[in-house]
């Protein structure tokens, strides 16, 4: 009876079914974060068919930046119209990306088949915590945040491994395919069990904000991956990227001000601790694809080993990642949130460090160890991170404030893919520049050698040592970059408020 005056709130009605929706979202989120390790693992083989070392990193960028900039639209969409349509629409559109994915002929058509997966994928994290938020009690929300956490762990121990079956066994393309089981059920799952009571209004989507800052994003993109590469950096191309990017996020943030329903209401950054937390997030956001992305090309590229090696060594992280993210969710409840994250920033720090130096003697096993301490420090953070912000604002606020962290993560993700691999092409560049002793035009392109493994058996041996050696020193200056940024981290979280 004691539920009766409760059933006036909106997240009562789905009680009852709340396993269900966890476990639907669970399978939801799970697709998504498997993206990430199962692609990383079969990009090498995937170079190796289509070519387009140049374009490597854009396959990432091209996911991450129409990500990044649909994530805090569909949380607001999501506060709106309810999380049920939004999750539903987002998955789909999600799974007709995967499909064309799969299907791609060449490193431009996969490019653009990765923006309509992203442009799907904006949806699943965000509206997928929030709907956690709405169904269980501020008490219950630690353990159950931290399981949700757990499942970008989870998927990363698979995914890896998945990945790296696959590429090997059978074709890099069923990668992309393996989705549509997993998106199939989450959607069956979430369209049965999650009822909700949406009060209808009229609303204003905030179209000019969401435009501005995909003109904003996507120039600082183009100048970070081309930079040094195939745009001068003192041009006027690069100039007049730079500049749009300015002015771009500038008259965002002033629509955003003004906007009757802002999709990124900067009311919410008022309260330090969410500040602090989403600052953090775009830094870690950094690291995360820094190791992601670029380990299995010098596993396989370097230490000449197979796939599913590579895969080993990613899978690490997601070992480390769920342990922490459990682990958080009882710290949380003992020691506070800054300390929790402090001892998750100190983790991103250690393992940044084992990256920095790790080299071709060292083998697959050190590449595992720095994997499984960043994995640590992602797990701590991440789930620290979300339940300080769920829990400082309002229902009504709830999918917004969730989606904002959501976005500087992915914004982070978005951004260290470009910069990192600008870095990596500008240092391949200045590597590969004089030696034309070899008898060889060399260019970026060259390194598609390194990556298949036929290929590579028929260079001459200084021929592949020029290359190997190139692409290690190249990877060495991105890990110093992420060690960076992991610095950083630890320095913002040293300022979250001491209480909680």
């Amino acid at each position: 009876m004691g539920n009766a005056s409760k059933s006036l709130q909106p997240k009562d009605r789905r009680e009852t079914k709340k396993t269900l929706v966890l476990i639907s979202v669970m399978l939801a989120t799970f697709m998504g974060a498997i993206e990430a390790t199962i692609v990383s693992t079969a990009m090498p083989e995937i170079v190796g068919d289509l070519g387009g070392f140049s374009m490597y990193s854009w396959v990432f960028s091209a996911y991450l930046l129409m990500n990044a900039v649909t994530v805090l639209i569909y949380g607001k969409l999501a506060d709106l119209f309810g999380r049920k349509p939004i999750l539903i629409f987002g998955i789909s559109i999600f799974l007709i990306g995967s499909i064309l994915c799969g299907l791609a002929t060449s490193m431009e058509l996969l490019i653009a088949y990765r923006l309509i997966q992203g442009f799907g994928a904006g949806a699943v994290t965000p509206v997928a915590t929030t709907i956690i938020g709405d169904i269980y009690t501020k008490e219950e929300r630690a353990k159950i945040q931290g399981y949700l956490s757990s499942v970008w762990g989870i998927s990363a121990v698979s995914g890896p491994a998945i990945g790296g079956l696959l590429v090997e066994y059978v074709s890099w393309r069923y990668v992309f395919w393996i989705n549509l089981p997993l998106g199939i059920l989450a959607i069956m799952g979430i369209m049965t069990f999650l009822h909700e009571k949406i009060e209808k209004k009229k609303h204003e989507i905030d179209y000019k904000g969401a435009i501005l800052l995909t003109i904003a994003v996507s120039s600082l993109m183009i100048l970070l991956v081309e930079g040094g590469v195939n745009i001068a950096w003192t041009s006027s191309l690069a100039i007049g990227l730079v500049l749009t990017s300015l002015l771009s996020f500038g008259m965002f943030i002033y629509v955003e001000n003004k906007a009757v329903e802002p999709m990124m209401p900067f009311s919410v950054w008022r309260e330090k601790s969410i500040l602090i937390a989403n600052l953090t997030s775009l830094t870690t956001g950094i690291i995360l694809i820094g190791i992601s992305s670029f380990l299995p090309a010098f596993v396989q590229g370097v230490m000449e080993r197979p796939p599913i090696v590579a895969g080993f060594t990613l899978t690490a992280m997601s070992i480390g990642w769920p342990i922490a993210s459990t682990l958080s969710g009882k710290l949380l409840l003992t020691i506070g949130f800054r300390t929790t994250s402090l001892i998750g920033g100190g983790a991103l720090i250690l393992g940044s460090i084992l990256f920095a130096t790790l080299s071709p003697e060292a083998g697959p096993l050190w590449a595992a160890i720095g994997s499984f301490v960043i994995g640590i420090g992602m797990g701590l953070t991440t789930t620290a991170f979300i339940v300080s912000i769920q829990s400082t604002v309002s229902w009504a606020q709830r999918g917004v404030a969730t989606a904002s962290n959501s976005f500087m993560r992915n914004l982070g993700n978005t951004i260290g893919a470009a910069l990192l691999g600008g870095v990596l092409n500008s240092t391949i560049k200045a590597n590969l520049t004089g030696h034309s002793e070899l008898g060889n035009n060399l260019s970026l392109d060259s390194l598609n050698i390194l990556l298949s493994e036929t290929e590579r058996s028929q260079l001459s041996h200084n021929m592949k040592l020029l290359l190997q050696g190139t692409l290690t020193e190249s990877l060495h200056t991105v890990y110093l970059v992420v060690l960076f940024f992991a610095v950083i981290s630890m320095a913002l979280v040293a300022m979250l408020p001491k209480k909680g």
